[in-house]
């Protein structure tokens, strides 16, 4: 097995984490495979750069220098979102990803690739904050506002800024093996690692922009409160307003519906509490405003693939850790 090359596209303003963190891993992965890792910066120019905490990166290579790659991501950014895309970044990336094994972004990179025609009909992710942007931006992409990383076929992409180490870990994983993967999380001291139904950061995806706005009372309400039984009327009554007005201006403001926001919280209070406690499940439920463990098991598998007791084994944190 020979060394994996990997390409790191960096640019102005580029978000440093998403840079170093994969870096890391696969830095890492050198100290305990013979056939590991080489990394490459990878810009428009081989000139300094800053990134957006103002650090000074120097790029490996120009893109007219850089040919083939195993591997290919574009690290994201804070100004990704609204940029115009750079021309001979896209033109780039279309010759690299048609030559590479795999090819994706960590946070909003996922705005690069979608200006390079590269998520068109694929499963994406990004930054919980930008998601609905890049749903806007890219319609013909199908966006998970909630997943860690995701993989479709040779299209990798993860969420924000330290994802990007979940995404290294499991490429790293995938070659050569969760035994690997392990010691290079514990290593750098992270989780090892997010996966499955663990999200980035529900129910606050939805957070209204305005904080008295009726809207964020209402999620206010509802959090305050999980464990209660929740109709559009009650919520509606809570704020003062119509239930027919309430559901308006709650998906103008949000994009979701005041009943899939309560399925949200719920989730998030449970995720929490199966993270943070050895409480039974039925307690959890209870307390969570899903009534029975039963009912509880069914929102998670469907909505989050995994039951609450899998989640549980899989994402308990240690007392004090």
């Amino acid at each position: 097995m020979a060394k994996q090359t990997v390409a790191i596209v960096v640019h102005e303003g580029v978000q440093a984490l998403d840079v170093a963190g994969p870096v890391d891993v696969f830095a890492e992965a050198n100290l305990h495979v013979a056939e590991g890792y080489e990394t490459h910066l990878v810009a428009a120019r081989a000139e300094p750069l800053r990134a957006s905490n103002g650090m000074c990166l120097v790029p490996d290579l120009p893109y007219e220098r850089a040919d083939r790659f195993d591997v290919v991501l574009v690290a994201g950014g804070p100004a990704l979102p609204d940029a115009t895309p750079d021309p001979h970044t896209v033109e780039w990336l279309q010759r690299a990803s048609s030559r590479a094994d795999l090819y994706g972004s960590i946070c909003t990179g996922a705005f690069v690739l979608g200006h390079a025609g590269l998520i068109d009909g694929r499963r994406v992710t990004t930054h919980w904050q930008n998601a609905r942007a890049l749903a806007a931006r890219f319609p013909k992409a199908v966006v998970d506002p909630d997943a860690i990383y995701v993989r479709d076929e040779r299209l990798v992409t993860s969420a924000g800024v330290t994802a990007g180490i979940d995404l290294a870990l499991a490429l790293v994983g995938q070659r050569h093996g969760a035994d690997v993967a392990l010691k290079i999380a514990k290593r750098l001291v992270v989780v090892a690692q997010r996966q499955g139904g663990q999200s980035q950061f529900s129910p606050y995806l939805a957070a209204p922009a305005d904080p008295a706005s009726p809207a964020a009372r209402i999620q206010d309400h509802v959090r305050a409160r999980i464990g209660e039984r929740h109709t559009l009327e009650s919520l509606a009554r809570a704020v003062g307003m119509s239930a027919r007005n309430l559901a308006r201006h709650f998906v103008e403001e949000t994009g979701i519906t005041p009943h899939e926001f309560v399925v949200r919280a719920r989730i998030d209070a449970a995720r929490m509490m199966l993270e943070g406690s050895d409480r039974p499940l039925k307690t959890v439920a209870y307390e969570c405003g899903f009534g029975t463990a039963d009912r509880m098991r069914i929102v998670f598998s469907d909505r989050l693939g995994i039951a609450p007791a899998d989640y549980r084994a899989r994402f308990r944190r240690p007392p004090n850790g």
